[in-house]
């Protein structure tokens, strides 16, 4: 487990995660999972992220408390082996599947970071002049779940 989460460094330099929080925003607006987002100006104090080319949001930046730990979430069925041997087994040798066992997840780690990037609301007549910084593209569907030690 400790293997996955370790920080990667190349000739590039370190990279960096940053957990965005879009808590305040979600119940002014509805984000489907596959809406596309620009986000700018990530070496700035406020960053922008403009969702679907019609809401911009902006930035700020927040230490955590500790470090937070990013984790990748997958459906898993649940198996069970063979307890035991049985003349009448039909079985033998073979994992089954309980059909009565709500399948579990599969959580992966996938990252450390010590940033949070709390997004809210962009108020009309706020200078837009961070939009000339340059932009990570991409869609709503890269989620990830994050508990904090």
């Amino acid at each position: 487990m400790e293997a996955g989460l370790t920080e990667r460094s190349d000739e590039k330099g370190e990279e960096e995660y940053v957990l965005l929080d879009l808590d305040a925003v979600m119940e002014h607006v509805s984000i489907r999972p596959d809406t596309p987002y620009v986000l700018t100006g990530l070496d700035t104090l406020n960053p922008m992220l403009i969702i679907d080319g019609k809401v911009k949001l902006i930035g700020e930046y927040e230490e955590t408390i500790g470090t937070c730990l990013v984790f990748s979430e997958n459906e898993a069925p649940v198996l069970h082996k063979e307890t035991g041997p049985s003349d009448a087994n039909l079985f033998s040798g073979r994992c089954i599947v309980d059909p009565n066992q709500v399948p579990s997840k599969e959580v992966k780690p996938v990252a450390r970071l010590q940033k949070v990037l709390k997004f809210r609301l962009l108020l009309d007549g706020v200078d837009d002049a961070q939009q000339d910084h340059p932009s990570t593209e991409g869609n709503a569907s890269n989620q990830s779940t994050a508990t904090q030690n």
